[in-house]
């Protein structure tokens, strides 16, 4: 893999793709059927500058853009579910976007009860007639971000700081350890999760505790795979003068300067997509996977981090985007 790369790190430096989208035209007044959306989000902040805002900002500009009300559920632990989906059905739903892996399993056995509803699941697959299940490559926009901070790293220390050990949270983390370990390969990588329940991603304090550790004991760049809990991480990384890096949305404006950058997860751009598919009766149920090559993932440059972010980041990052898309760098998954 390292050769690979680096022969095409030898070649002509190509420009960087800051934030790729998916092709979403916005479908006609003159739709094939009217549509009705709803959504249940994950347990946590709704406005988490992350992942459930994303979901937020999607049925927002579907709504703005084709003069429709969208309705919401907001869940205070994943078990609530089925009520969720019972309750926007009896008010009028008939798209419902649910957001969160853990509804996996239960949307797979009630989907199936509520004919004529489409259903489309974010990071997790639920086999179903009438469910679209998105799941992201992470990894990969991970090993980007992995480049970028060992690049950064004045003492060649990183670390990740997790909600909790699961097989999706894994994904994250091994990307981004074979991205720090191709530019320097006895880079120290410390990991630490969070809690062994989703209230993990809610804990800032924890959160706070175990990346004051980490910047004690040398780590100058964190990365934060833990939600709303990231504010802790990037609290301490700001208060101790390191850096952070944010998760799913881009969070470079919340701690501008301490922020290197985001690995950006387009849930919105999941979401809009099947939002508009189904207002244009093209809508299809099964497995979609996005990563670097479909837009579904990419890290963040903006006003807000482009001290922090030098042309060698940008080059080797442009480099290895190019290898991944075109099959020629293959990141482990981690699973």
């Amino acid at each position: 893999m390292r050769g690979v790369l680096r022969r095409l790190l030898g070649g002509v430096f190509v420009s960087l793709c800051l934030v790729q989208t998916l092709p979403l035209a916005l479908v006609s007044d003159a739709a094939a059927r009217d549509v009705t959306p709803g959504v249940v989000y994950a347990v946590g902040e709704k406005f988490d500058r992350s992942f459930n805002e994303s979901a937020y900002r999607a049925h927002e500009r579907f709504s703005a853009a084709h003069g429709v009300s969208y309705l919401e559920y907001h869940p205070t632990q994943p078990a609530e579910i089925e009520r969720a989906v019972d309750s926007l059905v009896r008010r009028g739903a008939d798209h419902i976007s649910v957001v969160g892996y853990y509804y996996a399993q239960p949307l797979a056995e009630i989907a199936p009860h509520y004919e004529g509803v489409n259903f489309t699941l974010i990071d997790a697959v639920a086999e179903a007639p009438n469910v679209r299940s998105v799941t992201f490559r992470e990894e990969e926009g991970c090993f980007l971000v992995g480049m970028i901070a060992a690049l950064a790293s004045e003492t060649q220390k990183v670390g990740f700081i997790a909600a909790l050990d699961i097989p999706l949270l894994r994904k994250f983390i091994a990307g981004f350890e074979q991205g720090v370990r191709f530019v320097l390969p006895d880079i120290v990588f410390r990991l630490n999760f969070i809690g062994a329940t989703e209230s993990a991603f809610n804990d800032v304090t924890t959160a706070a505790e175990l990346a004051r550790v980490q910047y004690g004991g040398g780590v100058d760049v964190i990365f934060a795979g833990a939600g709303n809990a990231n504010m802790g991480v990037f609290q301490v990384a700001a208060d101790m003068g390191r850096l952070a890096i944010g998760v799913d949305a881009n969070q470079n404006g919340l701690f501008p300067g301490t922020i290197l950058t985001s690995m950006l997860k387009r849930v919105d751009v999941a979401v809009l997509e099947a939002l508009e598919d189904d207002l244009a009766d093209k809508w299809t149920p099964g497995r979609r996977s996005l990563g670097l090559a479909e837009g579904g993932v990419d890290w963040a440059l903006d006003e807000n981090n482009a001290p922090l972010i030098t042309e060698r980041m940008k080059e080797m990052t442009a480099h290895a985007r190019k290898a991944i898309v075109d099959g020629d760098l293959l990141v482990d998954d981690g699973r």
